[in-house]
């Protein structure tokens, strides 16, 4: 039968995929992949064949139609990222949308994601929260930070390491210095941490001993 699955992949530790995974892995006609590369590894380690395709965010507007023509032709495919659920923070978004407007069924596997472990142990409320994945470098990112100021869910973003300080900074001029803040880097590798203070200790910590790996940061929302 015809159909897309959103396959995530583990974020760091390989014991983290499911068995489930590795059967549609291995099961459908073919794997589209963010980098080839990257994934090629994963596939080898589970001892997975199937024939795999890129399918990133420079190629993926030019893709979908020869995608779409093959999965109606009755093929089926699995979608996967370089580390976690495709489509957060990811290519997936635009290939789902397109498939479900061509009623073609998907399914999405449970499995790994950054920003649920990192939330879950920052020790903040959990029961509302905001993913905001990257926030904007440059044009809109004054404009954001205003607005998130009067957030009062949780608040979790995508970080990378060079930009951790001035983005840390940030949180402290737009939510104030004594804004609890976790940091979760590494998650599931060997050299995971997650460090918890105010921002301006957690700005701190980091200036002192800079940030490596990937990164998510969670918020306490406005009191």
């Amino acid at each position: 039968m015809s159909k897309l699955y959103l396959v995530p992949t583990p974020i760091g530790n390989l014991e983290d995929i499911t068995l489930r995974a590795i059967r549609v892995l291995k099961e459908v006609d073919f794997i589209l992949a963010e980098d080839t590369r990257t994934s090629g590894k994963l596939l080898k380690h589970f001892e997975i064949s199937t024939p795999m395709h890129s399918h990133h965010m420079h190629n993926e507007h030019k893709s979908i139609e020869g995608i779409l023509k093959r999965i109606k032709a009755g093929e089926t495919c699995a979608l996967i990222s370089d580390a976690g659920t495709p489509a957060i923070s990811d290519p997936g978004f635009l290939l789902t949308r397109a498939c479900v407007e061509n009623n073609i069924q998907v399914d999405c596997l449970p499995g790994a994601t950054a920003f649920v472990p990192a939330l879950v142990n920052s020790g903040l409320p959990n029961d509302k929260f905001v993913f905001e994945g990257f926030l904007p470098v440059k044009k809109g990112r004054q404009t954001r930070l205003l607005l998130l100021a009067e957030e009062k869910r949780t608040m979790i973003f995508y970080e990378s390491p060079h930009k951790v300080l001035k983005t840390l900074a940030d949180f402290g001029t737009y939510f104030g210095s004594e804004r609890q803040v976790s940091v979760s880097r590494e998650l599931t590798k060997m050299f995971e941490e997650t460090i918890r203070g105010t921002a301006s200790e957690v700005l701190a910590h980091y200036t002192k001993k800079p940030a490596k790996g990937e990164i998510v940061i969670v918020v306490e929302g406005k009191k």
